[in-house]
């Protein structure tokens, strides 16, 4: 057997060896403990996937493939290692955009390909020539693959950016205006009679159009979106972006792509119903309801908001017996996981019992927090999630609340007409004592008052949560004499 004829088993059998890394990565990611293990075995596949797409027969333009993997992976390398852990959520929407418009460009090349080969004009052309150009046209099949990849792909695209946006402060949280999501489903329309008009007649006009639509339908998708929605939406996208590849993968034949394709659509899928039952909404609710849109709870919240002094919030923890910490994005911002855990550190010296409590949707996107306490080398053992911890607080001496806020505020249950009534919340409420580092008065990405700051039970420290933390820790040695 020639080389030429063994290449192909070779490429495929360096897929199936990439398809199980894939497989094997992505089980390790569902554990902190292994995750990062699993990101290496997951790079490994996409490697080896790589190296072998190089060596199929008849591949054209190796050379600016070469260089376009060169510079992309020298700006990812570059911009990942530069990049805050509090801009890892916009990162994560533009890398998973990037994905979907991939995926896009992929069935724009081939209907643009398809077009042009088979837009001619035959009429002077002879039977055989007619009849080979018939044989090499892709079956209907294919043809609808390519325009729902390239759909959901550029969907995918112009979403995660209008995400990012949102994300990084660009763009207000929410853009509405009257009928707009009639105007919504009118554009989803076109862009699927578009796309079944470019599969049966594949005219170029007709297929420039389409992608045209399907842009503008990302767009108008995540426009009316609120913030408190984000981790459903990168989710979601991330989804799209799987699926996108995996019809592409189908067009072009590429077992990898298929794959790959189908273990991120499952996964996004998977996680995205796990956030939207996390907040007790349906994903159409998410795409359809303005969630997250601010205003004011329709009860009144009465009492006020009682400041506290470092000192005191050290003697309170100091001599607890439980002590629960909930982080959220304030600490990301504030950069104080290191400080925090010092201050956990010293607190288990001391014999209390200390735990932190994660919302599945703590920060801007889904285990967020959980990357935060990892960085600031927190036990895993240590952190528990909503489910487990919500029983301990009504047993905890004082719950620690370090820039998060709608995750624990009491209105989800409490008050119907509020934008975040039914969301499970942590219930930090129920606690002996709560204090609440916050640097101001200011409400939560909901754009609503958090009743839990006005509880009788409820004191507010005041100040960046970086100083505040140290504030404690420096408190707590002052209590031990100053010891180390």
């Amino acid at each position: 057997m020639s080389l030429a004829e063994l290449l192909p088993a070779v490429v495929k059998t360096s897929y199936l060896v990439a398809a199980t890394l894939f497989l094997l990565g992505l089980q390790r990611m569902a554990s902190p403990l292994t995750a990062r293990s699993g990101i290496r075995w997951a790079g490994a596949g996409m490697l080896i996937a790589t190296f072998a797409t190089l060596f199929l027969p008849g591949l054209h333009n190796v050379t600016l493939m070469l260089l376009a993997i060169v510079i992309g992976a020298g700006l990812a390398w570059v911009w990942g290692r530069q990049v805050p852990i509090t801009d890892m959520p916009q990162m994560v929407a533009l890398f998973n955009g990037m994905g979907g418009g991939s995926a896009a460009a992929i069935g724009a090349v081939e209907l643009l390909r398809y077009s042009e080969l088979f837009g001619r004009d035959t009429s002077n052309w002879s039977a055989s020539a007619i009849a080979d150009l018939a044989a090499r046209q892709p079956g209907k099949v294919t043809l609808a693959l390519a325009v729902v990849g390239a759909l959901i792909g550029a969907v995918s695209l112009t979403g995660s950016i209008i995400a990012w946006a949102k994300l990084d402060g660009r763009m207000d949280k929410r853009y509405t205006f009257p009928g707009q999501q009639w105007l919504n489903a009118a554009v989803a329309l076109v862009a699927v009679a578009l796309g079944a008009w470019a599969v049966w007649s594949l005219q170029m006009p007709t297929v420039i159009a389409f992608f045209l639509a399907a842009l503008a339908l990302g767009v108008l998708m995540t426009l009316p979106i609120g913030g408190a929605d984000m981790p459903v939406v990168i989710s979601l996208y991330n989804a799209f972006t799987g699926l996108a590849v995996a019809f592409e993968g189908y067009v072009l034949g590429n077992e990898a792509l298929i794959i790959a394709g189908m273990m991120v659509g499952a996964a996004g899928i998977l996680l995205t119903r796990l956030m939207a039952k996390a907040m007790n909404r349906s994903i159409k609710n998410v795409l359809f309801s303005n969630f997250g849109g601010g205003g004011a709870s329709a009860q009144e919240i009465s009492g006020s908001q009682k400041p506290i002094e470092a000192g005191d919030v050290a003697a309170m923890m100091a001599y607890a017996e439980r002590v629960v910490i909930v982080p959220g994005y304030g600490m990301a911002v504030a950069q104080a996981q290191h400080k925090i855990w010092e201050l956990t550190q010293r607190l288990l010296d001391r014999g209390v019992k200390v735990k932190f409590a994660i919302h599945p949707v703590a920060g801007r996107m889904p285990g967020h927090m959980n990357v935060l306490l990892a960085e600031a080398g927190v036990p895993y053992d240590l952190i528990a999630d909503m489910d487990d911890i919500n029983p301990e607080f009504p047993n905890t001496d004082v719950s620690l609340v370090i820039g998060a806020n709608d995750v624990v505020n009491p209105v989800a249950k409490t008050d119907p007409a509020s934008p975040i009534y039914g969301m499970p919340i942590l219930d930090v409420v129920s606690s002996k004592n709560v204090v609440v580092i916050k640097r101001g008065k200011g409400t939560g990405f909901a754009g609503i008052e958090n009743a839990l700051f006005y509880a009788d039970n409820t004191r507010m420290l005041y100040g960046d949560g970086a100083e505040m933390a140290s504030a404690l820790v420096g408190e707590l040695k002052a209590l031990d004499g100053g010891g180390h």
